[in-house]
């Protein structure tokens, strides 16, 4: 058989094998709706079938939808994470070409945009649109490149492979982003309460697999009417919003706040004791507490009372997330009665 045949061959049976490829990877991104989820499966995707050492990815922010936000690498030093604006020459020109480019590329399209300049900061051998019908949905950005037989080049079948695979990554994502903003609340940008029940049932199997604690706080603003009554709404939103994002800061990844209804806040903390889950919610507290809550000039002193419920499976089992709060809620209820701005411990009855 002739040698240009045999590669032909060959070459057929590549893009067959790629085609199957492409089918898994639709699946597996169609099967996940976690949003963070979601965008660390198609970094680790692109890297191994681009077979690249590192990846990045932006995608454009759900809440204001202002920037592309860098969600994969560290944020910056101040704790301010990496955007490029929705509407710079950047982007716009990313959607017109509708195809991967470089570095050197882009400099020459667009010499004079200064965010060209964070994107070199991670030091990309490609950068991939991911276009959801006339939209710009993110960026990936391909890193340093295994080198095969000495050529880091990208292919034109390669391009057009990435591309396939940007295709899916940016319907996923569209997907993805609808179920997270309706599990938001707008207001706070905390989880809605549906979604803390949803989490904590599952966050209720795992401890229980696992023989590991797990800890629900409740937290309640303290004589939250009087700043809507003596200062208007719009303060009282102030301080909504103010008092979640101190929490939300004072969380790890792996938590998850909610706002649960009104001035009322729950936290699920994963694999935690109670002596952890009380630091943690008197850190909330004490940072509300000396927070300096400015509206219109006006300097508000604004505390918290928290309920804190530990589960156990032998000493506290609890059998649903419903049981569970309300076990916080009873906590939240003593602080409440004892003086506000302080953080109670729920005490299941002994067997």
């Amino acid at each position: 058989m002739a040698k240009s045949k045999i590669n032909q061959i060959m070459q057929y049976e590549k893009r067959i094998y790629d085609l199957e490829q492409l089918i898994d990877i639709a699946k597996s991104f169609c099967q996940n709706l976690n949003f963070s989820n979601l965008l660390e499966s198609i970094v680790y995707i692109c890297m191994a079938q681009m077979h690249t050492l590192g990846a990045e990815i932006f995608v454009r922010d759900l809440i204001t939808n202002e920037n592309y936000t860098l969600e994969t690498a560290q944020p910056a030093g101040d704790g301010r994470k990496v955007q490029i604006p929705v509407n710079s020459n950047l982007t716009a020109k990313l959607l017109e070409l509708q195809r991967p480019v470089t570095i050197t590329e882009l400099e020459e399209l667009i010499p004079h945009d200064t965010t060209i300049s964070i994107l070199k900061c991670l030091a990309p051998t490609l950068i991939v649109p991911l276009i959801q019908k006339t939209h710009l949905n993110g960026i990936i950005l391909l890193q340093e490149r295994i080198a095969i037989e000495d050529d880091t080049t990208y292919t034109d079948y390669e391009k057009n492979m990435i591309m396939s695979i940007a295709s899916l990554a940016s319907v996923a994502i569209n997907n993805a982003a609808l179920v997270e903003k309706s599990s938001i609340d707008m207001m706070t940008h905390l989880k809605l309460k549906y979604y803390f029940f949803n989490i904590l049932a599952e966050a209720i199997d795992t401890a229980f697999l696992n023989n590991q604690n797990l800890a629900v706080l409740m937290f309640d603003i303290d004589f939250f009417k009087k700043f809507n009554d003596t200062y208007g709404h719009e303060c009282g939103d102030y301080v909504l919003i103010t008092v979640a994002d101190i929490i939300r800061k004072s969380l790890r990844d792996s938590d998850v706040a909610s706002r649960y209804g009104g001035e009322e806040f729950t936290v699920l903390l994963n694999d935690s004791n109670t002596e952890e889950a009380q630091l943690v919610a008197e850190r909330i507290r004490m940072a509300i507490e000396k927070h300096d809550f400015v509206y219109n000039n006006q300097h508000l002193h604004v505390t918290i009372s928290g309920g804190v419920s530990i589960f156990d499976a032998e000493k506290n089992l609890v059998n649903s997330p419903n049981e569970f709060v309300n076990q916080a809620d009873q906590a939240l209820y003593i602080s409440k009665n004892s003086g506000r701005n302080k953080i109670s411990i729920f005490q299941p009855k002994a067997k």
